[in-house]
């Protein structure tokens, strides 16, 4: 009896210890606010990621929880202690405010993460006011020096 609940004990750990042996994505950002965006432009926000575990990770998908949002991401395995990335592209299109999500799917630990993108659309000519700060004008109270 000694031995064969030494040996289950055996293999319990020995089948823990190769479970605990995974990928660890650690994004530096999972949200990002665009703040005011350009209707009709494009923007694109690109999510950095470390693999803090002991295995290679492999993304397998990355999905935008609507159309107007385009994922890409590194397509190679990503080894311990090294980085890789995923990219989102919204498009601006509908004038207002969004949040959209990129679900990444991989053999990570914890199998999913969620990045968020996040702004407001607003009109082209909103846009360039808020891009482009008033100029203070020039002083005429100033002394010239010679």
């Amino acid at each position: 009896m000694k031995k064969f609940f030494s040996l289950f004990v055996a293999l319990f750990v020995f089948v823990a210890v190769g479970y605990a042996q995974k990928g660890v994505l650690k994004f530096a950002k999972e949200t990002h606010d665009f703040g005011k965006v350009e209707q009709g432009k494009p923007v694109t926000y690109v999510f950095e990621f470390k693999n803090a575990g002991t295995d290679p990770v492999v993304i397998n998908d990355a999905t935008a929880s609507c159309g107007c949002t385009k994922p890409s991401w590194t397509r190679e395995p990503v080894m311990p202690g090294k980085t890789g990335s995923v990219s989102a592209t919204f498009n601006a299109a509908a004038a207002g405010p969004f949040n959209k999500s990129v679900t990444v799917t991989s053999n990570a630990e914890g199998g999913q993460t969620v990045l968020y993108l996040k702004g407001e659309v607003v009109a082209q000519k909103d846009a360039q006011t808020v891009a482009t700060p008033a100029v203070a004008p020039v002083g005429k109270d100033k002394k010239k020096s010679r």
